[in-house]
């Protein structure tokens, strides 16, 4: 992850190198300004958004105390504040975690997990989103998104430019857009490095890789279920969720070879033997991962293998 971040403002160096040795672009501090001031605007206004979006209410210990309990234990074990404990009123199964700090952190389920997970694989989903919050997930990917942002409005000023520097703008403007397209990735591939992560931390916080793992396979049947309208209704958000509901059919195909005994969950057993099995991922697959904000759920799955 720091090679990452690293790698992303190296870019970005590059580009203003670039950019001063093609005679430079006018109004470049302006457009590079701007594009942090959407992004702090974004950030500072981000968590009520997706309040509004997900729909989400604010429960007291009295109305959900099993819920505040976990999240309070979990929090108490990875030595940060507790989040405020929310339910979002959609149907899709899933949590989400979301705020600009550890302090103002939220953690929230929707109504359809409550129906289809049993407590220790809640507490596993509960133990990522905790462990999101702990790892400054929010901060980071905000700051790496920000690259993109700052690509995308040199792109946008220079390559439509005119004048009698015309040549060097056009120039200028098509390397920030090829550099737009790779940060996009980059950040893409930092979204997925976070998920592994947050599992990795749900085992740390004391919960057992087949409870998180059995999570994610009946997290991909109940979103499977869900109407492709409902669905996009989330699209915009989805990367909050803890698997990409968009993929989820074509997880459960996968995840079905996983589920040797056709039991409806992944087990310690069947984990192990997993360890030891080679992956292959098909061309598609590949590209589907590439271009997602989650890991191919397979690969996660083995990932999880290795902790067991």
């Amino acid at each position: 992850m720091y090679l990452l971040v690293g790698l992303m403002f190296a870019i970005l160096y590059a580009l203003i190198a670039a950019i001063s040795t093609l005679a430079g672009v006018k109004n470049f501090g302006f457009f590079a300004g701007l594009a942090v001031f959407i992004v702090f605007i974004q950030y500072m206004i981000g968590p009520k958004m997706v309040e509004l979006s997900m729909r989400v209410n604010y429960v007291s210990e009295d109305e959900e105390p099993d819920l505040h309990r976990m999240i309070g234990e979990l929090a108490e074990n990875a030595g940060i504040p507790k989040p405020r404990v929310g339910i979002s009123n959609i149907q899709i199964p899933n949590a989400f975690a979301f705020g600009r700090s550890k302090r103002d952190a939220r953690v929230c389920v929707t109504r359809g997990i409550l129906n289809i997970l049993n407590r220790d694989e809640l507490r596993a989903v509960l133990g990522h989103e905790i462990s999101h919050v702990r790892h400054r997930d929010m901060a980071i990917m905000t700051i790496l998104s920000v690259i993109p942002l700052i690509c995308y409005y040199i792109a946008l000023s220079t390559i439509f430019s005119r004048g009698d520097d015309r040549g060097n703008a056009v120039l200028i403007g098509i390397i920030a857009l090829i550099f737009y397209f790779i940060t996009n990735l980059l950040v893409l591939y930092g979204s997925r490095i976070r998920e592994y992560y947050a599992d990795a931390g749900s085992v740390e916080l004391g919960n057992q890789p087949q409870h998180l793992a059995t999570a994610l396979y009946k997290l991909a049947y109940g979103s499977a279920k869900i109407s492709k309208r409902s669905l996009k209704e989330v699209e915009g958000t989805k990367a909050f969720f803890v698997n990409d509901v968009s993929a989820a059919r074509e997880d459960i195909k996968e995840l079905r070879d996983i589920d040797l005994d056709m039991s409806g969950t992944i087990d310690r057993d069947e984990l192990i033997y997993l360890r030891e099995k080679e992956i292959k991922l098909s061309t598609s697959d590949k590209l589907m991962e590439i271009l997602g904000t989650h890991p191919n759920m397979v690969k996660r799955i083995k990932h999880l293998s290795s902790l067991a």
